[in-house]
């Protein structure tokens, strides 16, 4: 299946239209939010979906999200809960399962392990415990803990 240039213009375009209209929409919540979803964009782009239109709906609907508690004066704890990392990983799954794509994921074990994906998710295990996932995810709470405490403490 070839794309042609008319098509894959199209896309860019798209998505670039879909991602501006996300960011201004987050530009218009108020503080702590704005805060909060900006810590939550950054994790999302390294962890979340591999797929452009998984991944821009996905923002989107974090974006109606946080609208919508923003307008309730819902805090941004009862949003994330006490674990941000928890959330992020429970709002992903209906988008991705893990940031590779199916095939990506199955290409890099076969590559890593060949025909032993223990080896591969070993690996990962190993790796997320001290590298840059872990660095993401404090990175993450963090930002969520400053957002959370009110202006001018």
């Amino acid at each position: 299946m070839t794309t042609t240039i008319a098509e894959f213009t199209t896309k860019v375009i798209g998505d670039k239209r879909r991602w501006r209209a996300y960011k201004a929409r987050t530009r218009q919540l108020p503080e702590p939010y704005r805060r909060t979803i900006k810590a939550l964009e950054r994790y999302l782009l390294r962890f979340g979906p591999a797929d452009a239109d998984q991944a821009a709906t996905a923002f989107e609907n974090l974006a109606t999200r946080f609208e919508q508690a923003a307008a309730a004066g819902t805090p941004v704890r009862e949003i994330v809960g006490d674990n941000p990392v928890t959330f992020v990983k429970a709002y992903l799954q209906p988008y991705t399962d893990g940031g590779l794509s199916a095939e990506e994921r199955e290409r890099l074990i076969s590559e890593i392990a060949g025909d032993n994906p223990v080896v591969f998710d070993a690996f990962l295990q190993d790796y997320a415990r001290g590298g840059w996932v872990a660095k993401e995810r404090k990175r993450l709470t963090k930002a969520v803990d400053r957002a959370d405490v009110p202006a001018g403490r």
